[in-house]
């Protein structure tokens, strides 16, 4: 079987993606061994050790805030000066005045541009790793096996799953196929996706009555797997609300409407706590960014209720997991002498300058020897030639050869010294 397809196929992404699997199946199969094989426990353990990971890049990420904020009331200063003025020439002194006052504290322009490139792939690939759970843990994946089998050897097999996903409305499926009929990993993948009610209209399917021990078998055992507070975290809380209502199931009721709740307060508790931007009169950048802060929460809790339980946790469990993070990050900033980081920050700033005249120098003298080199080469071989046909040679004066000779004596009498 080909395992691939159920991966992660985005540039990148794609293999980042493919080394946190290796982390996301280690946890699950530890978790397994000592008796709880359990896939939301997993995915919170793994959203810990990513964080905690990244937390270097999430500290230097929040020392470019902190100078931003002692930077802003110059910066606002310059905004301000230039704020009519819309022609090249006074664009371009906005331009070199913004960049010495980032010179003056020792700072890039692109900040922590460099640390949310590095991140950006790697949050990608986690939600990726999270979200095709099969794909990146083998014995999730072998659950399934014994029942695809089976499902391959009914004939029209791809027009019964393909009615299913329509009538049972599951929209975040993507099938793949080979030959005009559903590849194995994309049978995966459905099964993978069924909540517990799916599975038993899976069961009364006609052409599927004939496996119904296999299906029961295979639901209970990812039940089980998939279960984290009474939830099926493949299932979705508006489901579950919409359930637990009917059959009064009101504990999972609670859990159920906990998942939007606590993903909306433990993000916007997360945004609390991290450095704000100061917002200077005209200032649309800072403006915006404390709109996002405020909406993205709420967006958050809208998603949660329609998206698996799983990506509930994993949104849950980050946003606590920063927090923290934060916490501690805020009372080391906090600690730091901001005088003395500009002092750092420029001393690191003039050691790279210097760095890089230095290395400019050396390009100069490296080709300035390459042209000698020529130079030489070229009277060299002018003069083997002449004196083979003459005996000696004597250059034009001026010419190429001649230079070349002028410079092989000034070598060569300096070599002898």
């Amino acid at each position: 079987m080909n395992i691939v397809l159920t991966k992660s196929t985005m540039p990148i992404v794609k293999y980042v993606a493919g080394i946190l699997g290796y982390l996301m199946e280690g946890i699950y199969v530890i978790l397994d061994k000592i008796g709880i094989p359990n896939i939301g426990l997993s995915i919170i353990l793994f959203t810990l050790i990513i964080y905690l990971l990244m937390m270097p890049l999430q500290v230097k990420q929040q020392k470019f805030s902190k100078m931003n904020s002692v930077m802003a009331p110059e910066l606002n200063k310059i905004r301000e000066k230039y704020k009519n003025k819309k022609d090249q020439a006074s664009m371009e002194k906005m331009n070199a005045e913004t960049q010495a006052v980032y010179q003056k504290y020792g700072v890039s322009m692109s900040g922590s541009c460099a640390q949310l490139l590095i991140q950006m792939p790697i949050l990608f690939a986690l939600y990726q790793v999270i979200y095709k759970i099969p794909g990146y843990i083998s014995s999730v994946r072998d659950i399934f096996s014994g029942l695809v089998t089976q499902i391959t050897n009914v004939p029209g097999y791809t027009d019964i799953i393909k009615n299913f996903v329509t009538e049972n409305k599951i929209s975040t499926l993507q099938l793949t196929y080979e030959n005009d009929m559903i590849t194995n990993n994309s049978i995966i993948d459905f099964l993978y996706k069924l909540s517990p009610s799916q599975w038993d209209s899976l069961a009364q399917v006609d052409a599927f009555k004939g496996m119904s021990d296999t299906i029961a078998s295979t639901s209970a055992t990812m039940a089980r797997v998939n279960n984290f507070a009474g939830m099926n975290i493949s299932d979705n809380p508006l489901a579950l609300i919409t359930s637990s209502f009917g059959n009064g199931s009101w504990l999972l009721l609670i859990a159920a409407v906990l998942i939007p709740i606590l993903a909306w307060l433990t993000q916007m508790l997360n945004y609390k706590l991290m450095p704000q931007p100061q917002a200077g009169e005209g200032d649309t950048a800072a403006a915006t960014m404390k709109s996002m802060n405020t909406m993205m929460p709420l967006m958050s809790a809208v998603f949660c209720l329609t998206l698996p339980v799983g990506i509930g946790i994993y949104w849950i469990a980050g946003a606590v997991i920063r927090t923290a993070q934060q916490f501690f990050i805020n009372k080391h900033l906090d600690s730091v002498d901001m005088d003395e980081m500009v002092k750092r920050n420029m001393e690191a700033a003039a050691k790279k300058n210097e760095k890089k005249k230095e290395i400019s120098a050396q390009q100069v003298a490296a080709n300035a020897n390459r042209k000698t080199k020529s130079i030489s080469s070229v009277a060299k071989n002018v003069n083997t030639r002449e004196d083979v046909s003459a005996g000696k040679y004597e250059p034009k004066p001026g010419s190429l050869a001649a230079k070349a000779n002028m410079v092989r004596s000034y070598d060569e009498k300096h070599r002898r010294k």
